[in-house]
């Protein structure tokens, strides 16, 4: 994609990819017996006595470094707490926490034991008990407690970041059994969930955050029992965290083949020219491209040609997600779905793909796009069990085939959508006097476009120029990283960028994303501002799913509602990965299949490393 969207504009976005990954819980036929792991809809793909993942090298070397840039648009970080609202914290922060249980990569809804070696799920659901390994330990060799845990579950939804409080809702409360055993409590009726998202939650000491304010911002590093610690930082900078020998879990199954460099390096950038420019003088060794023009025109350079620099383009199975430019609906000039219908038809996607991103991309019309969550051609019957109880309340589109984003001429000013973006704006009160585009009162459409990437405005001006033509007193607004994620925090623009990066399993999440209670929650992935108590009512179908067709009914059902009433100028998408990478790294040969698995699963080759620097 052309520059990085902010799918997340803090640190915390590392973590909730980390929770995310946890996906949705329903026990299987013996979800009331002790087990070592946590399944979706059926049965763990690995045995209570399996060896490592498959997607692995158990036998892969520990050594060297990866240095890496942070998320591109951050230029700085001044915190190692991305679990509050507060800050912009540093990037790999959460590889110093370890959770009760941890993803596989490879199979939708599942969980393994980590901290805890097993769980229970009562008969009812509405409880789980995890059984602590005794040998887990902090970094300072204190044992990791039922109170550590059940004082974290207190911390993170009683004054963590807002994402947390809509996730653990329905979590009534943990208790410490005994020292090595913890139990959650749920209440209400949509907890399928939650005993994965629990399990994912991040690990902290008691004694730690007793001591030490858990709402501040702070650069110390914190007590973690994950596998890397704090190293040494620069504020604005780089940040380095080192592999800990005396990892407690190194050996368990569920990390054989990980974590395998010794050295994680995040280095910091002003600006995206500067990080291309020390990509290729070797200052750093590896880049996710997400600018089509770079990937397409700017590698063809020595380091590369001679086979130095390698270009590789790995597979994403995963939902592409939603990516668009957000219409923040908060704002009345906003509220007719006819105005913001007539924004995306102003968009030529057709002459920015072939113009911009020499025809990388494939257009975005779902919010679950590149999955089976898709709704496609008229609702099924089952669809349209959960649709017709709100008939009155929903545009005829829903029930019909679902919207999507008309296709230009490619000529980038397409006069006919040009027409209907102006009849739609006409007939929602605004018309054209001295060819400026005013409501009753005289009042001129304003729009700004608040972006933090110069990168974006390539992008944007065409658009501007056709909004222009329509009578729009249309800008681009370019501020600082930092400003920028403060004003997306409080929902202080008209329309930004932003990415949903979707589950294969959704489920509460979609609440922060779409729910009415997140639009007014500051921080919160709700930038549209929906408050629609049917996308509500459809998205409690997702969460009290008890089978994964009922959970694709429920998902199609919300993309139609979602898509007929224009929350979103839709961008574009590209289901790979397009990394450069100094030829000093080796990896399995089986990528996972929902992650990109570089931090994970490579690891640093000598050979390969010792025959670059020989032909520098």
């Amino acid at each position: 994609m052309p520059g990085t969207i902010t799918q997340s504009l803090r640190g915390v976005a590392s973590l909730v990819l980390l929770v995310c990954l946890c996906f949705a819980f329903a026990g299987s036929a013996n979800a009331s017996e002790r087990r070592h792991g946590l399944s979706t809809f059926g049965d763990l793909k690995y045995p209570a006595d399996f060896k490592h993942f498959d997607y692995v090298n158990p036998d892969a070397p520990k050594g060297g470094r990866l240095s890496m840039i942070g998320t591109a648009g951050l230029i700085t970080f001044n915190t190692l707490n991305p679990f509050i609202l507060k800050g912009d914290p540093a990037q790999g922060v959460t590889y110093l926490f370890d959770s009760l249980m941890t993803s596989a990569q490879d199979e939708p809804g599942s969980m393994y034991g980590l901290v805890a070696e097993s769980a229970e799920l009562a008969d009812d659901k509405r409880s789980v008990t995890f059984y602590l390994r005794p040998e887990a330990k902090f970094s300072d060799g204190s044992p990791v407690t039922a109170e550590d845990v059940v004082n974290t579950f207190t911390l993170l939804k009683e004054k963590g970041h807002p994402f947390y409080a809509l996730r653990l809702r329905d979590v009534e409360k943990a208790e410490a059994v005994d020292p090595g055993t913890v139990r959650y409590h749920f209440k209400g009726d949509q907890i399928r969930d939650l005993p994965v998202i629990v399990a994912g939650l991040p690990v902290f000491s008691k004694a730690y955050y007793d001591a030490n304010d858990f709402t501040k911002t702070t650069l110390k590093p914190p007590l973690g029992s994950g596998p890397y610690k704090v190293k040494d930082f620069k504020q604005g900078s780089f940040i380095v965290y080192e592999r800990r020998d005396d990892y407690w879990a190194r050996d368990l199954p569920v990390n054989r083949g990980r974590f395998n460099f010794d050295e994680l390096r995040y280095e910091y950038f002003r600006d995206r020219t500067a990080e291309f420019e020390a990509l290729k003088a070797g200052e750093y060794d590896l880049r996710e491209e997400f600018t089509s023009k770079t990937w397409a025109t700017e590698y063809n350079i020595p380091q590369v040609e001679s086979g130095r620099l390698i270009r590789l383009t790995l597979p994403d199975a995963r939902p592409s997600g939603a990516q668009g430019f957000f219409i923040n609906t908060r704002r009345d000039k906003f509220a007719d779905p006819r105005v913001r219908k007539a924004l995306d038809h102003a968009f030529d996607f057709e002459w920015t793909n072939r113009n911009q991103f020499y025809g990388l991309y494939k257009r975005t019309n779902s919010f679950f796009e590149n999955s089976d969550m898709k709704a496609e051609g008229p609702p099924s019957e089952a669809e349209l069990a959960l649709l017709e109880p709100y008939r009155d309340k929903l545009p005829k589109e829903v029930f019909e085939a679902p919207y999507s984003s008309p296709v230009s001429n490619g000529s980038g000013q397409d006069r006919t959508l040009l027409r209907k973006a102006s009849k739609l704006l006409g007939e929602a009160g605004w018309t054209v006097k001295d060819r400026k585009r005013v409501n009753a009162k005289g009042e001129q459409l304003e729009i700004e476009f608040l972006i933090f990437s110069p990168t974006f405005e390539r992008i944007i001006a065409p658009y501007v120029k056709n909004l222009k033509i329509l009578g729009i007193d249309a800008r681009i607004r370019l501020v600082d990283p930092s400003q920028y994620q403060e004003r997306v925090k409080s929902f202080d623009f008209d329309i930004t960028t932003q990415r949903y990066v979707m589950n294969m399993t959704p489920g509460v999440e979609l609440r922060n994303y779409w729910g009415t209670q997140s639009a007014d929650t500051s921080g919160s992935q709700n930038l549209a501002g929906i408050k629609d108590p049917v996308i509500d009512a459809l998205i409690e179908k997702v969460v009290t799913a008890k089978s994964r067709e009922e959970l694709v009914t429920a998902t199609r059902a919300i993309d139609r509602v979602l898509r007929a009433r224009y929350y979103w100028v839709p961008h574009w998408y590209k289901a790979a990965h397009n990394i450069a990478h100094w030829d000093k790294f080796s990896r399995p040969d089986v990528k996972p299949k929902y992650a990109r698995g570089v931090i994970e699963t490579w690891w640093y080759d000598d050979a390969k490393a010792a025959k670059l620097a020989a032909n520098n």
